[in-house]
């Protein structure tokens, strides 16, 4: 439940800046239109880089080489 407060929390902080940086009022339809492009167009951004942080890290070598030179004496 936390995890998706959390991500509800995040996306309308997005929805939020959006708004404020492109100092749209939605009070008209080609504002709202402009909006749920930018809008898309983040999170489709967001997805993309998501996804290819979470490729790198699996692809990742996370065990020592050699274990024998990594012994605690």
């Amino acid at each position: 439940m936390k995890v998706l407060m959390f991500l509800l929390i995040f996306l309308f902080f997005g929805a939020f800046f959006i708004v404020s940086n492109n100092n749209l009022k939605l009070n008209t339809k080609e504002n709202v239109g402009l909006f749920f492009s930018s809008y898309f167009s983040w999170f489709d951004g967001l997805t993309q880089n998501t996804k290819t942080l979470v490729g790198d890290v699996i692809k990742m070598d996370w065990l020592p080489k050699n274990l024998n030179e990594h012994k605690v004496v």
